[in-house]
């Protein structure tokens, strides 16, 4: 196969990904029937909520520029924007899902909103791997009709299946579809959520400290299903475990904080603190 024609396919998903991003972002943006809705997208929670809306304007924008910029031009300024948007993308999505695992990623306005994965990771990588070979060989839209083949149909075909494995919202949306309402308005089993947190691998590397098997306070916040354990450490110091349990998804994640019960303590994952701290309305 040749390689003009692996990049014309990655032209015709960069700009077809970029242009259905801007289109969920600015519909996402324009909705004003869920208020606060924006502080649990990526974009949203990385500048003041005053910005958040133009801000995600702002970021469609840009990705309608971009996807212009590769179907009607050659020139290497969009090749290269393309490149820095997913390659920062990239790293923003690590981040969040280090520092901020309760919100999604945005990539598609609200359809986006499951935490964020190693799936949107990978498929942002994926993206800007692409955004490469566009920019190493500098196709555009006049590609698509003069590479029309069944190589051209076959690597479109190929690389549209690898997005849609990577794609946490295609699970989403037929979640959706089959249970005819989002995660946060879905009626869930509390029983359901606590068998999901006592086999993962967070309550087993915690319960050794637990001092009951039984959790002290639990509550539900949107998508999310909150369990507070008592537990001690090696220095007999009294704390609460904190673990969340996300209530959507074969594999629903599992989060966790430790808090001394004088005040925020030491954890494994310290930052979740800030992100229990401000989902756990009792």
């Amino acid at each position: 196969m040749e390689t003009s024609t692996l990049a014309t396919a990655a032209l015709a998903i960069l700009v077809l990904l970029l242009i259905f991003g801007g289109v969920a972002k600015l519909a996402t943006a324009g909705r004003d029937a869920d208020p606060g809705g924006l502080s649990r997208l990526g974009p949203g929670v990385l500048v003041p909520e005053r910005w958040r809306k133009p801000f995600m304007i702002f970021c469609a924008v840009g990705e309608f520029v971009l996807a212009a910029g590769l179907l009607f031009t050659r020139h290497p300024l969009p090749r290269w924007g393309t490149i820095a948007f997913f390659s920062v993308a990239t790293y923003v999505l690590w981040e969040l899902r280090r520092r901020r695992p309760d919100v999604g990623c945005g990539c598609f306005g609200e359809a986006s909103g499951s935490p964020v994965g190693l799936r949107s990771i990978g498929r942002a990588a994926v993206l800007a791997g692409m955004a490469v070979v566009v920019t190493l060989v500098p196709v555009s839209g006049t590609d698509l009709w003069s590479e029309a083949s069944l190589n051209l149909a076959e690597s479109l075909g190929a690389g549209l299946a690898l997005l849609v494995l990577l794609s946490p919202e295609m699970g989403e949306g037929i979640a959706r579809v089959r249970h005819r309402a989002p995660c946060e308005q879905r009626p869930v089993p509390a029983s359901r959520a606590l068998s999901r947190l006592r086999t993962s691998t967070e309550w087993r590397s915690h319960a050794p400290s637990l001092t009951s098997e039984e959790p002290s306070d639990s509550w539900r916040e949107l998508c999310w299903r909150f369990f507070v354990y008592p537990g001690r450490t090696a220095a007999g110091a009294e704390t609460e475990v904190v673990f969340a349990v996300y209530l959507s998804g074969r594999r629903p994640p599992v989060r966790v904080a430790v808090v001394g019960t004088d005040g925020p303590g030491t954890g494994s994952d310290d930052i979740l603190q800030e992100s229990i701290g401000v989902s756990a309305g009792r």
